[in-house]
């Protein structure tokens, strides 16, 4: 697998020009895949504009003041996703990694205590020794839990950095969703109707708004109003 990315071939997703150098960081392997997330390096120098140069990313990042979900982070290629929180210690800022109605990762800035919590997704779950359930979330986390009491496709409020479970957001009837792909990525809708389909088919979410998705591309964010803050203009 190649270490280098050329900006040509590069995620939509990230929003970077495209002719203006030749190369551009590629994310290292972790919790988020290539496609749906954006380099630390990119983010502190194309996003945040705290930096003008490779360079001066990796010094901010050996100074261990940046920190991703409450952890510090140091590799300028560290890959980071949905709903990841980024603090600034220096400056005191927090932010909060989103997409936009384009399809494009954004950054909102949060408040200090917003930025303890985070929405992840399950995406599966396992049973592991002592018949454990194991929750595996959209981020890469896992959670150990003693019963089976969550779904998947359901989303959980978590606390940060310790991730404990603070609330369950149901993937049902009538709950607010932000699409994360898809013909509408970026949009917030109301959950109308969860239709299980037999076999390898992907289960089809149906919405108020008056359209159907795969249930991978949903993302529940809150029952009646989003449990944490949202970019502007995110409505259909």
């Amino acid at each position: 697998m190649s270490k280098h990315m050329k900006r040509l071939v590069a995620p939509k997703s990230w929003g970077i020009p495209r002719k203006t150098s030749t190369w551009v960081s590629k994310p290292s392997p972790g919790p988020h895949a290539t496609e749906s997330s954006v380099p630390m390096a990119l983010v502190l120098r194309d996003m945040l504009r705290v930096c003008d140069n490779l360079r001066e990313a990796r010094h901010i990042l050996s100074t261990r003041g940046v920190l991703i979900d409450g952890r510090i982070v140091t590799d300028e290629k560290f890959p980071v996703g949905l709903m990841d929180t980024i603090t600034i210690s220096k400056t005191g800022q927090n932010y909060r990694m989103l997409l936009d109605t384009h399809g494009r990762m954004k950054l909102t800035t949060i408040s200090p205590d917003e930025a303890k919590v985070k929405l992840v997704r399950i995406q599966n779950k396992t049973i592991v020794r002592n018949g454990v359930f194991q929750l595996n979330l959209h981020d890469g986390r896992n959670i150990l839990i003693p019963k089976n009491q969550y779904k998947t496709g359901d989303v959980l409020k978590i606390e940060l950095p310790s991730q404990k479970i603070l609330k369950q957001i149901p993937l049902k009837e009538g709950s607010l969703a932000l699409l994360v792909a898809g013909s509408h990525p970026g949009s917030l809708v109301t959950v109308e109707s969860f239709t299980v389909k037999r076999g390898s088919a992907q289960n089809l979410v149906g919405f108020r708004e008056g359209f159907s998705t795969t249930w991978d591309n949903v993302f529940v964010v809150g029952e009646k109003t989003p449990e944490i803050k949202m970019l502007e203009g995110s409505a259909l």
